[in-house]
């Protein structure tokens, strides 16, 4: 990880998505060292590229949406960032010919095999990672979630709901290769079945079904299949925060305890952290496991 890395070959997969229900292919391919992980919306013409970025999020409500200025948009693309940075991807171009990713089976684990497929290559170009200085904590709404410096990236999250089937659950995971591929990326998204009338609506959830969600109803969970992990809900929202804090642009050398996260509390965390400018600070990789002297690994 001390070098960037890049896909080895291109990835293709085609699929609806979660929320337009419309169907889109897409495809990843490697970049050059410093590209990012940049979208390009190949149905429309003009400035059809979009940076992966936290300055280019335009919405988050149940799923992230970047754009470029020209109004290109790309949606719900945080189980496709979390597949890149669980996997150490820090170069791509993802060609995308509709408005938002495939939803797949709901989880990232699809493009986690679509990737490992493809392979990854080291380029010579050294990885560069954002390191937690002092803890950065903010508050919406009831909801906290707090950066702490750490001597390896990890995220811990904790959910509460009323429903019996969720209830309360907390997931913490350091972030590596291996960790997220077993235990992270195949944890699916959810939803209950009392909002789904509401949703649609909305213009939400109009391609979400039994093969890309968690549906919980008054007895329970929907899906034939059952839960994948019993603290499935948790995990996923690892899965989301992992993506959603990837739009920072490099890896985040630091904790991420969140409570109830969401893309709202994720994407203003980072941009909370971002805005302060001692709280943070851009080193090679060699160096990130390091801490200054006045700052514990526990913040």
């Amino acid at each position: 990880m001390s070098y960037r890395k890049t896909l080895a070959g291109a990835a293709v997969c085609a699929g609806i998505g979660l929320h337009s229900g419309e169907r889109v292919r897409m495809v990843m391919k490697p970049a050059a060292p410093g590209t990012g992980i940049r979208f390009v919306r190949t149905d429309l013409s003009g400035d059809n590229q979009i940076s992966a970025h936290i300055s280019n999020v335009t919405t988050v409500r149940l799923g992230t949406t970047i754009a470029n200025a020209a109004g290109a948009q790309v949606a719900t693309v945080e189980h496709l960032m979390s597949a890149l940075a669980g996997l150490g991807v820090d170069d791509a171009v993802i060609e995308i010919d509709g408005p938002e990713t495939p939803a797949m089976d709901g989880s990232a684990a699809p493009f986690v095999e679509l990737i490992e497929k493809a392979g990854l290559k080291e380029t010579a170009a050294p990885l560069r990672v954002i390191r937690v200085l002092k803890p950065v904590s903010i508050e919406m709404q009831g909801r906290t979630a707090t950066f702490l410096p750490s001597l390896k990236p990890a995220i811990d999250v904790e959910i509460s709901f009323p429903h019996p089937t969720v209830g309360r659950q907390r997931y913490a995971f350091d972030i590596s290769e291996r960790i997220f591929s077993e235990d992270v990326a195949a944890a699916r998204t959810f939803g209950f079945r009392k909002d789904v009338e509401a949703m649609h609506a909305a213009g939400l959830a109009l391609g979400g079904s039994l093969d890309n969600a968690v549906v919980i109803d008054d007895s329970g969970i929907a899906n034939p299949e059952g839960l994948r992990f019993a603290d499935e809900f948790a995990r996923h929202k690892a899965l989301d925060a992992l993506g959603d804090l990837a739009l920072a642009g490099a890896p985040i050398f630091g904790r991420y305890f969140a409570h109830q996260p969401g893309h709202a509390l994720n994407v203003a965390s980072v941009r909370a952290l971002m805005a302060d400018k001692s709280a943070w600070k851009m080193v090679s990789y060699a160096d990130a496991d390091s801490l200054p002297e006045a700052v514990s690994a526990e913040g």
